[in-house]
């Protein structure tokens, strides 16, 4: 496929971020987005080899706190460099460029060795643009894929997507040109549910549906009740577009569904807006139920189309970052991608990490300020945001309960003041800057708080080390 094409699905539907939920069982329970466990926070690691995700869960994700990891598709898929090749399945062999069934098997061992539970990047909507022969050895034509799918699996409709006013046309027609299974099919929901069953096999924990949109509700819920675990973690990229036939709430049945609106309207706060129109974000600005929604500041589509804010961006995106971890709302997945002036590029090293912030890997989940912010979100959990103030501009602070609290300057300039919180009185330790900070027996604290970044204690850090 030529790239031009691929790209427009970084504007249109192959969006990848997720955080994750319980999903439903027969009959269905509500769906929950807080994911299952006491963690809910995924680094996304995208286009890392099984190998090198292995390595990090071990050495960073574990004991950071990541309750999750989210791996991009494992399937075999079309040959080529540009990252968006593992976007276009060929079969369901776990054969692809970032590892086969043993690495990706040895993965999710260290993995749940380490505490951190895995979530697979799963493409089920479609197979290729075209024809050859996949990663793993694979011949394939675009309608007719050996001991899996022929012609009749597909629908119909064989041309690009156009209208998406249209139901039929978003959902039965081709993204971009990649032949759009009939998931309506009783055979199509079968390959489907076994691919994912032999996932669930090998101890994965959850799914991340990738262009969910464009496959029928209905026909989601109907695989995931062929699942051996109908109850499995599953989020559904479902990108909001207004006036559009397909909506994000039609998936909430099914489990959690992606907010897009999230990440978008976090830019134009961060970039041009006011960090205090945050005092109600998520449910209070149209959003879908918090107890739904997945949600991110970027991913590696919305990075690449400009709609959200990225690692280009600075402190406007690292701020972001601590924000999302601190806000209740939700449950937040940490993109970690690389470097790229190339929009279609694939991975450095063929998604080999050697090393964090070289051969342009930017490891946003090791951030300091963001990674510190895993642990406050681990400690605060469950509570309410309390004690809201902000300077009616760029500063803001809140607490979480008598469990933490947050302050963002983004304004230009320092930001000195007596912050008054729910914290029991005693020392704490600021996650951010790595200095001591003493709360008196009223919760009061004063403190000074640079340009453009944040102060954060919680009761899971009362001394620094």
């Amino acid at each position: 496929m030529a790239p031009t094409a691929m790209s427009r699905i970084a504007r249109r539907a192959l969006t990848v971020a997720f955080a994750l939920v319980a999903g439903a069982t027969l009959p269905t329970p509500p769906a929950q987005a807080a994911a299952p466990g006491t963690k809910d926070v995924t680094a996304v690691l995208f286009e890392w080899r099984y190998d090198s995700v292995a390595t990090e869960c071990r050495t960073a994700l574990g004991p950071a706190g990541y309750g999750y990891v989210q791996v991009s598709p494992p399937q075999e898929h079309i040959q080529g460099p540009q990252w968006w090749t593992s976007y276009q399945p060929v079969g369901y062999r776990i054969a692809g460029r970032l590892g086969d069934r043993a690495a990706f098997s040895a993965m999710v061992g260290a993995c749940h060795a380490a505490g951190v539970k895995v979530v697979v990047d799963t493409v089920i909507n479609h197979m290729s643009a075209g024809q050859g022969t996949g990663t793993g050895g694979t011949p394939y034509t675009k309608y007719g894929y050996p001991g899996l799918y022929q012609d009749a699996d597909f629908h119909r409709c064989r041309t690009p997507i156009t209208d998406y006013t249209s139901r039929n046309d978003v959902q039965n027609c081709e993204l971009v040109q990649l032949a759009d299974l009939d998931t309506g099919s009783d055979r199509v929901r079968t390959a489907i549910a076994r691919y994912l069953d032999d996932l669930l096999a090998l101890g994965v924990d959850g799914f991340r549906i990738d262009a969910a949109k464009h496959i029928a509700t209905e026909d989601l819920a109907a695989v995931k009740a062929k699942l051996s675990k109908p109850d499995v973690h599953w989020k559904q990229e479902t990108i909001h577009g207004a006036g559009e036939a397909v909506q994000p709430q039609e998936y909430l049945g099914n489990g959690d569904v992606q907010e897009f609106r999230y990440a978008r309207d976090l830019k134009r706060v961060f970039r041009s807006e006011r960090l205090a129109y945050l005092k109600n974000y998520g449910e209070g600005w149209g959003y879908l139920p918090g107890d739904r929604a997945s949600v991110f500041v970027d991913n590696h589509d919305t990075e690449r189309g400009g709609d959200t804010l990225s690692y280009k961006d600075g402190a406007s995106y690292t701020l972001a970052n601590v924000f999302m971890l601190a806000w209740p709302y939700g449950s937040p997945d940490v993109h970690s991608g690389y470097e790229f002036t190339d929009r279609d590029a694939g991975p450095p090293s063929g998604g080999a990490v050697r090393a964090c912030w070289q051969e342009g890997w930017k490891c946003q989940h090791r951030w300091p300020e963001i990674k510190a912010m895993v642990g406050f979100r681990n400690a605060v959990r469950g509570t309410a945001v309390t004690d809201w103030w902000d300077n009616g501009y760029q500063a803001v602070a809140f607490g979480r309960g008598d469990k933490g609290y947050v302050v963002l300057n983004h304004e230009g300039f320092a930001l000195s003041r007596a912050f008054q919180t729910s914290l029991p009185g005693g020392d704490y330790c600021d996650v951010q800057s790595g200095r001591r900070v003493t709360v008196d027996a009223t919760g009061r604290f004063t403190a000074t708080v640079a340009p453009d970044t944040a102060l954060a204690l919680h009761a899971g850090a009362r001394a620094c080390t």
